[in-house]
């Protein structure tokens, strides 16, 4: 009973903390591949949040922008793993590869590291979303190209995600 109670309270204790991003952004890119944090997005995080991020690799073709705090949280969770789990080795090592720390400029851009540009096919066009605690950075092309494919079979992602849980539920969905 008390296990329970600890794995629910821990469970509300860290959804109820967790940024949750909302929001899709068309931005430029400049020359020297700064771009400019869009509003909306600056307006969802507390202000002391607002200048230092951490950039990584994503798991499809597209950048992870995290605030330092999700940053902090999400690295904390890895460090829980047992490193002398192959798998779990080469996916800290994967998911660190390139993650760099940014910083807000007095113009409120940020700079994208080139090998991290180069990873997404970011040059000119880009495309913020809003995902969970982070905000993804995609190269407009890939974005549009990501968000076709399958878009006729949503549905039955929806179905075959959510249609097991009731529509009441209110627990963990994994």
């Amino acid at each position: 009973m008390w296990e329970y109670f600890r794995y629910f309270y821990t469970s509300i204790k860290t959804t109820c903390s967790m940024a949750a991003f909302i929001g899709e952004y068309e931005c430029k890119l400049d020359d020297k591949g700064r771009l400019m944090l869009p509003v909306g997005f600056k307006k969802q995080l507390p202000a002391k949040e607002q200048k230092k991020f951490v950039i990584n690799r994503g798991l499809e073709k597209q950048l992870n922008l995290w605030p330092r705090k999700e940053w902090d949280k999400e690295t904390s969770r890895l460090n829980a793993l047992n490193l002398y789990v192959k798998d779990n080795r080469e996916f800290v090592r994967k998911f660190n590869n390139g993650a760099t720390e940014v910083e807000l400029d007095g113009s409120g851009r940020l700079l994208l590291p080139k090998p991290l540009m180069e990873f997404a096919g970011c040059n000119k066009d880009a495309v913020l979303f809003g995902f969970s605690n982070r905000i993804e950075i995609w190269s407009k092309a890939e974005y549009d190209k990501y968000m076709k494919q399958g878009a006729d079979d949503f549905a039955a992602l929806a179905e075959k995600v959510m249609g097991k849980i009731p529509n009441d539920s209110k627990g963990d969905v994994s």
